[in-house]
């Protein structure tokens, strides 16, 4: 009989085609299939031509790119030298989530599904595209086409003699479990070595870069707090240029680290080291071995985001109590998504917080499935606000801190900004993981070609970075037109800006939404200056750039 194995690959930017793929596994274990689950960059991509079957999971991003994660991916599968039947050994489906709001819906999926046939795949089932807009989300496409490929799937490789599907009622093995070290065993190594490491600095291997400054660029009056934080990189490797991001492994904080500990009855101090249940599995990365649990919590489980239907699905199992368990069981029910919505997402409320709503399943929940419960903490990306021809070994951000308020009593906070806000380099040697990434905008290469560059509020960032590096390489064509509420609060870098303009290397137009009765916002000044705007795009051939 043939062997039961099944390949789930997945591209994702936010964590929900993740999601969804370890849903996909979960539901191969139940019904005996060997089933591994990895980044679509993650996997040997020679070996794709001896995989009988694979389930692609993959979101579109932006204006219809590859995530990330599946860009060498993305890269290899269009290349023109592989020949038409090269995966005519394979069956396979193609699981898209989008957003239909986008013009470029499911653009990834859909090209990915056509590309594979070419290539001489077989497609069991037509490609699906979720879409976020749906009441009930992407699952009102991804509940109905599991059951149609579970079909297929076991039509091809029937269940082994005496094997029955194992009942949703069953809970499944974790991913890993965790192995208490004695007390007296020898302390782990530093988690963040602030020497140079060897190689460029990387997710997997970030830059422990010390904050030299952090300030705050708006009035103390001001409603938001918007700050110009500054990292030295010196010895890092990192190079870049106007345009690129970079890239920050947040952490939470300690009060919640606390909180989640006392919650679950966690030792923060306990030290354990992670073994797979599953041989093949290989350990999360970024963890180090041996790991405390307070390193876990604080560096790796990401406890402040609004958790999703799995999570409540697998806490369900731990529960002991009638009322809980009811609850979490209609949360994870397809039924009970419009309740979830609006228990969760709208309010923003997040995972310690719904641990906190249901104290009888909390205390019950076993470490072990802490990694398959919580995800990882991603990183946030910031557009680069500097250049390093005038900051060398220097990277600065311009960085609003974010804080809103819903329905629920607690302010919302986003994890990264406020705690970047928090640290204080004068209180000692304060650092940040990071690396750098290529961004999306490419300033001209050719010194005459003027720019045009429309950066409202925190939107200036990277043409900060573009005007410091077309100045100190003499370039004058510099026009930006820049817009916040009051000139008096909110006017990010004025004092550089109004310099720039005095030594004639720039052209500012500002609007001040506030400040007068009737509100001004950058698209009244660009049609107030349509001839100077029009003027550079027809003679001068000038490069309009937007960010917001």
């Amino acid at each position: 009989m043939a062997e039961r194995k099944l390949l789930v690959l997945f591209g994702s930017q936010t964590g929900t085609a993740q999601d969804t793929a370890e849903r996909i596994g979960r539901e191969a274990a139940r019904r005996h299939l060997h089933c591994r689950v990895e980044a679509l960059d993650s996997c040997d991509l020679a070996n794709l031509i001896h995989e009988p079957l694979v389930v692609f999971v993959c979101a579109t991003t932006g204006q219809g790119d590859p995530p990330d994660n599946m860009k060498m991916f993305w890269r290899f599968l269009f290349r023109k030298n592989l020949p038409p039947g090269a995966l005519c050994q394979l069956d396979y489906a193609v699981l898209g989530l989008g957003d239909s709001s986008y013009p470029k819906f499911n653009f990834v999926a859909k090209k990915l599904h056509k590309r594979v046939l070419q290539l001489g795949g077989n497609p069991l089932l037509p490609v699906a595209l979720g879409d976020d807009q749906h009441d009930l989300g992407p699952d009102a496409v991804v509940d109905p086409w599991l059951v149609a490929l579970w079909d297929k799937i076991l039509a091809l490789y029937p269940l082994p003699p005496g094997l029955e599907i194992i009942s949703p009622d069953t809970r499944l093995p974790p991913k890993y479990t965790l192995h208490y070290l004695p007390e007296d065993s020898p302390a782990p190594e530093s988690d963040l070595q602030p020497t140079a490491p060897r190689a460029v600095p990387c997710e997997l291997h970030p830059f422990a870069a010390p904050v030299v400054s952090n300030q705050r660029l708006t009035a103390q009056s001001h409603f938001q707090d918007v700050r110009l934080i500054e990292f030295d990189v010196t010895g890092s490797g990192i190079t870049f240029s106007a345009g690129d991001v970079v890239m920050i492994q947040p952490q939470n904080c300690p009060e919640d680290v606390q909180q989640f500990c006392q919650l679950l009855r966690l030792d923060p101090d306990k030290r354990f080291v992670l073994k797979p249940t599953e041989p093949g599995t290989s350990l999360p990365p970024l963890l180090p071995q041996p790991c405390t649990i307070r390193h876990l919590v604080t560096h790796y489980l990401d406890i402040s985001c609004v958790p999703r239907r799995s999570f409540f699905e697998l806490l369900s199992y731990f529960s002991t109590n009638e009322l809980e368990r009811e609850k979490l069981q209609e949360f994870s029910s397809a039924q009970g998504q419009e309740e979830l919505y609006s228990y969760c997402n709208r309010p923003r409320r997040t995972t310690l917080e719904a641990l906190w709503d249901f104290p009888h399943t909390t205390c019950a929940i076993p470490a072990d499935y802490l990694l398959d419960l919580i995800p990882r903490i991603r990183p946030r990306t910031f557009s680069i606000a500097s250049s390093m021809l005038a900051h060398p070994d220097r990277i600065q951000i311009i960085m609003a801190v974010v804080q809103y308020k819903t329905r629920l009593s607690k302010p919302r906070r986003g994890l990264c900004s406020t705690w970047l806000a928090s640290l204080n380099p004068e209180q000692g040697d304060v650092r940040v993981p990071l690396w750098v990434k290529k961004g999306g905008m490419k300033f001209p290469a050719d010194p005459a070609t003027p720019v045009i560059m429309i950066g409202p509020g925190t939107g200036v960032a990277p043409f900060r970075a573009a005007i410091q590096e077309r100045v100190a390489q003499g370039r004058r064509g510099n026009c930006l037109f820049f817009g916040c509420r009051q000139k008096s609060k909110d006017f990010h870098c004025q004092a550089e800006w109004e310099e720039l303009v005095a030594k004639g290397f720039l052209t500012l137009f500002t609007a001040f939404s506030r400040d007068q009765e009737e509100k001004v916002y950058v698209q009244h000044r660009i049609r107030e200056n349509r001839r100077l705007v029009w003027e550079l795009l027809s003679s001068g051939n000038a490069h309009v750039y937007l960010a917001g």
